[in-house]
This record gives C-alpha cells, structure tokens and sequence, in this order.
C-alpha cells in the first residue's frame, strides 16, 4: 500500500494518546478558573476508552502507519486506571519507545511500576520551585511533591525531563531556579513558550515570553552553546559551557511545523493531525483500510504549513 505522505513529505511517526479528560491540578494555561476545571472533570470522568479499544486503535494504526514512538498524555495520565497494563500492551504490540508527559503529583509512587511495565522516559511539568509561584500557576501547592517525584522517576531508571511553560508576570522569574533544579540533577529541562489554546486562545500574547527573552536571561550567567535541532523536533537545545543542556519549544516565535510527525489520538478515540484543528477525525474499527487511509489523510492535510495558529480546544481535552 502507499505511503500516507503529504506534499512536504510529513507523515505520522509519534502517537500522541489522550487518555483522559480531567486532571488533579488547574494550571492556568490549561484552564481559566475552579469552575472550568470541575466542570471538565465531571465530564471526562469515565469517558476514557478502556485499555483493550486503545490497543486495538493503536495497534491498526502502527499496521499502517512508520510509527516509532508513542506519548500518553491527558488531561493527566496518572489517573487513568489502565496505565500499566497499556504500557505493557503498547510494547507488546511492537512499539518500543513508550514515553508519557505528567504532572507528576501521582509519580513519587508510580515511577518504578511505570518503569518495569516497559515505559522509557517522561516529561514532567513544574511550573516553579517556589511554592507560592506554583500555586499561582496551578492552584495548588504541589511543587515539593512534584520535585520528589522527578527524583523517584530518576531513582526508577527513567529518562526525565521537566517541561517548564513560561508566562510574562506570572512564572518568568523561575527560569534560573529551575535551570539549577534540573542541573543539579542531571535532566533537561525545556522552557516551553506560551501556547493559544483553550481560554487563551486570543489572549495568550499577553503572557508570552518567546525564546529570545529566556535566552537573554539565562545568558545572563551562561555562556551558551547552540545545538543543531533534530528532524521533527519541537524543541531547539543548548549546552552550558559546564556541559549542562536545557531546551526551548518556541511555538510562537520560531515555529516548527514545517517537519511535524505528530498523530492525536483523544480519548473518544478520534484523530487529530494538529493542535490548532477543532475538528476531530472518527475512527471506525469496522472500516475499511481504504476507509481509514481516507481518514488519516484528512488528519494529514490538517497539518500547519508554517506556524501553529492556535485553537480554543483546551489542553485538557487533547494533551499538550
């Protein structure tokens, strides 16, 4: 059969999977106040595909499609009862390379049940050191257990980096507190730029700090090296010259679409080929091959030619 492949050459090679659709924290960029994030998890409650469905979907689409690497996002991943079991089942099905994106307020006793299920590596998302600055981004106070949960994911033998948005007014005087948590503990951390998405979809601006600016502080007391970016990939990376590393997903100021390889599968078990589309692909397990091939190259053809236009799709529904 041919190649599912656009006119740039893109195609699907990472599975990003939503598993849910409610989280344990409110982070601002994810959610506009309480009253969104409730009404968000009283409705994605129970309305997760169960383990089997999922590995039933993704086993079909890795039939079809170069696929190498697959994320479990949610919402947050932590809380979907399955978690284990889909792991194992994902590796089973051929995938090797098992990745999940957390908040991590649940890690400090899943780390190593993660690990001996087969999973490799994880980003967890800490907003702030400071406990007061974090519960400005989350509305919660959570950042020491975060933090000990990264040190138990490492202790487990995991690949771990820490995701790290930044907001102007908000989180920006955390970059070099976190810059020296990472540090100290030998991980990478990715300053990601604010995303227009869910309520900030017109407003995220406002809150921007684009790599330029994080740069100009952390240069402040690092004289950095640029690395040549990988293919597909969303961050851009720099050395210290003591040999640390730390990236910058800038989104905005110096996009990366051009090369995308991203799939996203929700929850409801519907496709999406970009962020920035409200318009979710059904997948019919009793449809044809020519019938899905149809279906993933819509997925395809959703797909930004040069910058991510944003969408009013919060995060909690489709994963980061």
């Amino acid at each position: 059969m041919p190649a599912i492949i656009d006119q740039y050459g893109r195609t699907f090679r990472t599975l990003r999977v939503s598993l849910l659709q409610h989280c344990n924290l409110g982070c601002v960029y994810c959610v506009s106040g309480e009253d969104e994030l409730k009404q968000a998890n009283a409705s994605g409650a129970g309305g997760s595909l169960p383990v089997d469905e999922l590995l039933a979907i993704i086993s079909r689409l890795r039939d079809r499609l170069p696929l190498d690497t697959v994320r479990l996002t949610g919402g947050e991943p932590l809380l979907y009862p399955g978690l284990v079991p889909l792991i194992r089942g994902i590796r089973a099905a051929g995938i090797g390379n098992v990745r999940l994106t957390t908040n991590g307020f649940l890690l400090d006793r899943l780390a190593l049940p993660l690990k001996e299920a087969g999973l490799q590596a994880l980003n967890v998302s800490l907003d702030a050191v400071d406990e007061d600055v974090f519960f400005r981004m989350s509305r919660r106070h959570s950042a020491a257990r975060i933090i000990s949960g990264i040190d138990a994911a490492i202790a487990a033998g995991l690949n771990v980096k820490i995701n790290t948005v930044v907001m102007k007014g908000m989180n920006d005087s955390q970059i070099l507190p976190l810059l020296d948590l990472a540090f100290s503990r030998g991980v990478r951390i990715r300053f990601l730029e604010v995303m227009a998405m869910g309520h900030l979809h017109d407003q995220a601006d406002r809150y921007l700090v684009t790599q330029e600016e994080i740069l100009e502080t952390i240069a402040g007391r690092y004289w950095l090296i640029p690395q040549p970016r990988a293919a597909s990939a969303t961050a851009r990376y720099w050395k210290t010259e003591e040999g640390h590393c730390f990236g910058i997903i800038a989104n905005e100021s110096v996009p990366f679409c051009s090369d995308c390889d991203r799939l996203r599968l929700d929850s409801s078990g519907r496709i999406y080929g970009c962020l920035s589309s409200n318009q979710p692909i059904g997948l019919d397990m009793a449809a044809t091959a020519g019938e899905w091939d149809a279906q993933l190259e819509q997925a395809l053809a959703q797909k930004q030619e040069l910058k991510f236009v944003g969408s009013d799709l919060s995060m909690l529904r489709i994963g980061g």
